[in-house]
Parts: structure tokens; C-alpha cells; sequence
């Protein structure tokens, strides 16, 4: 990748970084459904509204959209918060991290062009490890308890990995990533409206404090609307290999974030964690390992 895709990777890793906490926040007082459809919702208003003064258009490829939507917003994001109802965030961010490994997998298998490689595998792997090392033992320790909830984290990382591959499909058919975006989310919206309005009944609801709807805020408009935009032109250029690294950068962005504006300090195991992760992104890249031979 170049050096404005690595950066535009790191930036979305802080966006998406953010979502595990505003989810955490909104968890507390809203069920599941509300908060998808309020993040989606939010999320593709704001992008039509980007669209409409960009004067740009979007195109009628409902069946991509609704594609895309079912893949990389419906069937995730209701895993992942239904999961984080009974795990922490760390533990969900490690098993986010997967999302790589399925991602060089389905590739391999659904494209001709993102082939599996030893360097890549061997990515994946020091870049796992680098995660678990970084976000320490206590959680590993917490892997098989809650089995259901983390299988679901594990079926939202399958989930985002067969989205890179059919999201792939839009630079084809030349429709720009802010009407992407749109697009996407407003489908995704579509999908899971009835079923909130079924199943939630959020008139029913007592009113949510002002810290929830600053998280619905914040994760609709940043962790969805501005992510998404970045999501789709990383894909465009760089492929959904390169793209669904941003899962291992999120912890390291997280601590890092920690230390810039909290003061926290760094611990030898999170500089450890880090150099492994950094070290599975060369191999990831490629350029470091053709260099050396």
C-alpha cells in the first residue's frame, strides 16, 4: 500500500476503535436492535446529506447496496453487540482481530488476484499474536467462557471479511465511496427498521440520559458515516486483504489515544504487542520481505 492508504488505514482504525466504546456505553440502557438501527440511521442521513451537497447522485444498484448492507452492517453489527451484552470490549477487539484470517482465506478461494501467501499467513499470525500479547493474558484467560456471545463475535469477523470480497464489486461498476456509503447504510437501514420496530418497540423505552445519545451520536457520524467513506476508498485501491488490517491497528490506536490525551503509560507487554503487530503488517505488505531478498 502507499503511504495516503496506510494513513487513510490508521485513521479509520481510530474511527472503528471508537464504536467498542460507544457501543459500550449504549449497552447499558438500550437492546440491541435500537442501536444498530440508530447507528445506521444516523449514519445514512448524514452521508445523503454529504451526497445531495456534493451534488453527486446515487446510482440504482440496490441489489449491491443491500448486499453489502446484509454483509458489513446488518448481520455484524447485531453479532457484535448482542455479544458485547455478556463480554468485554477487549475480548470482542481480539476476536475483531480475526477478521484478517477469514479475509486471506475467502480471498483465496473467491478471488484471483488476493492469493494466499506464506507472508501473508505469516501476517495474520504475528499479527494475532500481537493482539492477544497486547490486550494481556486476564482475557485470553476469559476465551471459552460466554461461548455463545464470542462465537457470534467470530461470525460478525466472517461476516466482514465476505463483505471486503463482494465490496470489491463497486469500483467495477465506478460508483464513488460517499455514495458507496450512502448507499449501503440506507439499505442497511431498510433491513433492520421492521425489525427493531417488531421486536425493540423503543416507544416503550424510558428516554435514554444525554452520555447514550452522545454515544448513538458519535458512533453514527463517526465510528459509521466518515469511517465508511474512508472503508470504500481504502477497498477501491489497496483490495479487502490490505483493507481489513485496520482490526489490528484498533487496540494499538486505543493505547495509543490512552497515552496522548488520558496520560496513561505504556507497559513493556504493550510494546511488545505492538513491535509483533507492526512486524505482521510488513509481512502483510510484502515490500520489506522483496527488499531483503
Amino acid at each position: 500500500m502507499k503511504l495516503h492508504e496506510w494513513l487513510m488505514l490508521f485513521a479509520l482504525s481510530i474511527l472503528w476503535g471508537g464504536s467498542f466504546f460507544f457501543v459500550g456505553v449504549a449497552v447499558q440502557e438500550l437492546p440491541v436492535l435500537t442501536i444498530v438501527v440508530a447507528r445506521v440511521g444516523i449514519g445514512a442521513v448524514a452521508l445523503w446529506m454529504v451526497v445531495w451537497v456534493m451534488g453527486q447522485r446515487i446510482p440504482r444498484q440496490w441489489p449491491a447496496f443491500f448486499g453489502m448492507g446484509l454483509l458489513n452492517n446488518a448481520i455484524p453489527f447485531v453479532l457484535f453487540v448482542s455479544g458485547q451484552q455478556h463480554i468485554g470490549s477487549g475480548l470482542a477487539a481480539i476476536l475483531n482481530a480475526t477478521t484478517p484470517l477469514f479475509t486471506v482465506l475467502a480471498a483465496h478461494v473467491l478471488t484471483a488476484d488476493e492469493r494466499m501467501t506464506r507472508a501473508k499467513m505469516a501476517g495474520v499470525a504475528l499479527g494475532l499474536i500481537g493482539v492477544a500479547v497486547m490486550l494481556g493474558p486476564d482475557l485470553l484467560g476469559s476465551l471459552g467462557a460466554n461461548l455463545l456471545a464470542q462465537l457470534f463475535c467470530l461470525a460478525a469477523a466472517l461476516s466482514y471479511a465476505l463483505a471486503g470480497i463482494f465490496g470489491r464489486r463497486f469500483r467495477r461498476l465506478g460508483v464513488p465511496p460517499v455514495a458507496t456509503a450512502a448507499g449501503q447504510l440506507l439499505a442497511s437501514t431498510a433491513i433492520l427498521l421492521p425489525l427493531m420496530l417488531l421486536w425493540d418497540q423503543p416507544w416503550t423505552l424510558p428516554m435514554p440520559a444525554p452520555e447514550t445519545w452522545g454515544a448513538l451520536i458519535g458512533i453514527g457520524l463517526l465510528s459509521t458515516a466518515l469511517a465508511y467513506v474512508l472503508y470504500f476508498r481504502i477497498l477501491a485501491t489497496a483490495g479487502a486483504t490490505n483493507l481489513l488490517l485496520v482490526t489490528f491497528l484498533i487496540p494499538v490506536t486505543a493505547i495509543l489515544l490512552g497515552i496522548l490525551f488520558l496520560g496513561e503509560r505504556i507497559a513493556g507487554v504493550e510494546i511488545l504487542g505492538m513491535l509483533l503487530i507492526g512486524a505482521g503488517l510488513a509481512c502483510m505488505d510484502g515490500r520489506l520481505i522483496y527488499r531483503t531478498r
